[in-house]
């Protein structure tokens, strides 16, 4: 079918996750499950960190806001969808639409900054322990948040204003079940060459620059780690980083496979797949 450019867009048409009515229900309760564990398991480390003065350090704090930002990364698109298998209806505003990217961006950027923030704060507890105290103090833990808060505003508002620059559109419809960022600016009629820059540009920012703190940060702490005479102490020291490196992997391996797959691949499935684990079990 030709394409024609669309002007006065009101409103988006999401994919559904499955045609066959049959599955509606199994979808329904498995993304509803899926929602409830991962906000009440959140809710509970955040309650705990707060209640507990034990936890009152850096690296429960920077726990605590990343908890945060998966209820909230979480509750911008799953929500969406378990109303949409419910009514059967598949259309999201030009409005919520934006909104949705937005917000999703937002919440997806915390988690990266985040994820940075804490790896430089293993970094200081392996390689600089008795300087620790005074160079993660409270005033740098709240700036380190701020920071990757208004970072996150920033690489948000970057796809919102490209988008709301470009009024024409391709299509209306969404090849993902959400307003993934990269989907909605396959729609505009924006040239190949000024969406590829734009994507890969943004995703050497958000994503190659950070990744690569965090590649530094973990080789200094290898290499101090390896400096260490007993292997109690090697062990108890990599003990402290797994569950941390374990959660960067998982995160950078399917947010990259998320954002640069929406951006050049046509396969709906390979997208929804990428998208559902981005979406319901990264922050589980």
């Amino acid at each position: 079918m030709e394409e024609q450019n669309l002007t006065g867009v009101s409103e988006f048409h999401l994919m559904r996750l499955s045609e066959d009515p049959d599955l509606q229900p199994i979808l329904f309760g498995l993304f509803l499950s899926m929602y409830l564990i991962t906000v009440l398991g959140n809710l509970l480390i955040i309650l705990a960190v707060s209640s507990d003065s034990h936890l009152h350090t850096p690296m429960y704090f920077f726990l605590s806001n990343l908890s945060l930002a998966d209820i909230g990364f979480i509750s911008t698109t799953v929500p969406k969808v378990i109303m949409n298998i419910q009514t059967h209806n598949r259309i999201i505003s030009y409005v919520g639409c934006l909104t949705q990217m937005s917000l999703f961006a937002i919440f997806g950027c915390m988690d990266d900054m985040l994820l940075t923030v804490m790896a430089y704060d293993r970094y200081v507890a392996i390689c600089h322990p008795l300087h620790y105290s005074a160079i993660m103090n409270s005033h740098f833990c709240m700036f380190s948040v701020c920071l990757s808060l208004l970072f996150s505003l920033l690489e948000s508002q970057l796809h919102v204003l490209i988008v709301l620059y470009f009024t024409y559109f391709k299509d209306v419809e969404i090849t993902n079940f959400f307003c993934e960022p990269s989907q909605v600016l396959e729609l505009t009629c924006i040239d190949a060459f000024t969406k590829n820059m734009f994507v890969y540009t943004v995703g050497a920012i958000y994503g190659f620059f950070p990744l690569t703190g965090i590649f530094f940060s973990y080789y200094k702490i290898v290499s101090s780690i390896l400096r260490i005479p007993s292997t109690g102490g090697k062990y108890k020291a990599f003990s402290t980083c797994g569950s941390h490196l374990s959660v960067v992997s998982l995160f950078y391996e399917i947010a990259i496979g998320v954002y640069f797959t929406s951006a050049v691949s046509n396969s709906p499935g390979k997208i929804t797949v990428f998208s559902v684990m981005y979406t319901v079990v990264i922050p589980s």
